[in-house]
């Protein structure tokens, strides 16, 4: 478990460098087309505070890409009250709580650290789960506050919406600022903007494997050992697959963060899961449960 913490924040660090490396070659690139530096060190500077924003705003602006709302202990006691029971049991602070106002089964933590973290269920959650399947499901995500994973997670959001973000900016140099005296478009931009139309999605994909089924895997067994019943994370899991965790407005930038994958479309969805298939997470806790 510590070692897993470990790696993850060494992760973190390592996927920010990649993230001022991809910046830095666009800034050089672009720079170099139009024939002056001032582009690569406008790149660097507005790339570090981009990635300093991110750091300390990715998770509000996940939450509120999903459509979540903060909820108190009295508007959401049930709720609310196993988030702290888990919190008192697993000796980390108490994480804000949200809700997704939303008929799928589906959860997410996010935040830069266990001080700063953030656990939103969706409504369907809420109301599916007996109190057993909450507590399971809740104290997955609390396993992923707890190994740390939710910073990768956060980090990989902000650079899955930076790739997306330089690949419009391109884009639109293309049309509007690359163009030759003829006033026909410049081969050079048509040519990066077609690259970048393409490569966007699949380095986007790439980057959000960051975060590993393993880390699934991780925290489905870290929410056996909190709960001493991997039978209610079964169940829950169950539930999930039976009813379904795709939601309204399912977000390929945020997907890696949600117990279940939340993308629509079967083919979509194979594209962009870090998830584990339903069935091989229960099978694993089955077995689990078998040697306990």
């Amino acid at each position: 478990m510590y070692s897993e913490i470990a790696s993850n924040k060494r992760r973190t660090w390592l996927i920010i460098a990649l993230f001022g490396v991809i910046i830095a070659a666009l800034g050089w690139l672009v720079g170099k087309i139009y024939g002056t530096p001032t582009f690569f060190y406008i790149a660097l500077i507005g790339g570090a505070v981009y990635a300093l924003i991110q750091y300390f705003a990715a998770a509000k602006l996940a939450v509120a890409t999903n459509g979540a709302h903060e909820v108190t202990k009295q508007e959401e006691p049930r709720f609310y009250r196993t988030v702290e029971n888990l919190s008192i049991t697993t000796g980390m602070p108490m994480p804000k709580v949200y809700v997704m106002e939303d008929a799928a089964l589906n959860a997410f933590a996010t935040g830069r650290d266990p001080k700063h973290a953030i656990v939103c269920a969706t409504r369907g959650l809420l109301e599916a789960m007996n109190d057993n399947e909450l507590e399971s499901v809740l104290a997955h995500e609390m396993g992923h506050v707890k190994n740390y994973d939710i910073r990768v997670m956060m980090i990989v959001f902000g650079l899955v919406s930076a790739i997306g973000l330089i690949a419009d900016i391109i884009t639109h140099m293309f049309w509007f600022g690359g163009r030759d005296d003829d006033n026909q478009p410049n081969p050079v931009f048509f040519v990066i903007g077609i690259v970048a139309a393409i490569l966007a999605p699949i380095v986007a994909s790439l980057v959000q494997l960051a975060v590993s089924r393993r880390r699934e895997y991780l925290a489905d067994s870290t929410s056996a050992l909190i709960t001493r019943y991997p039978e209610g994370l079964i169940s829950a899991l169950e539930k999930i697959r039976d009813s379904g965790s795709v939601t309204r407005r399912p977000n390929t930038a945020t997907a890696h963060m949600f117990f279940a994958n939340p993308l629509k479309g079967a083919a979509l969805a194979r594209l962009f899961s870090t998830h584990p298939p339903i069935e091989d997470r229960i099978a694993r806790l089955r077995k689990m449960g078998a040697h306990a």
